[in-house]
């Protein structure tokens, strides 16, 4: 599954501060993508209760069975590319443990 995100205005809580207005993500498939390590550890250990997110936000996301490409326009001419987007996750615990039922 491939998939394009973009943010028309507000904060995506999944990247926030970082993922801006305007901007757009493309995750290939087979290409690891998810929430900051910030996001993920709040979802994780927070209170178990209904959470409001998203207010005062829309965004879009297109998904495809296809895989989608981009072109060398987006890569390296707009030079809006973020080569340093891999590091969020850096601080992600492993907390998967295969012995635990």
């Amino acid at each position: 599954m491939s998939e394009f995100m973009g943010l028309i205005f507000g904060n995506y809580e999944a990247k926030e501060g970082e993922f801006m207005p305007g901007g757009g993500s493309l995750h290939s498939m087979m290409t690891p993508h998810g929430p900051d390590t910030k996001c993920f550890m709040g979802a994780s250990t927070g209170h178990l209760a209904p959470v409001r997110v998203a207010d005062n936000t829309q965004s879009f996301m297109f998904e495809s069975s296809l895989s989608l490409r981009t072109t060398g326009w987006a890569l390296e001419t707009c030079e809006k590319v973020d080569t340093e987007y891999w590091k969020c996750w850096q601080d992600l615990p492993k907390l998967f443990n295969p012995s635990q039922k």
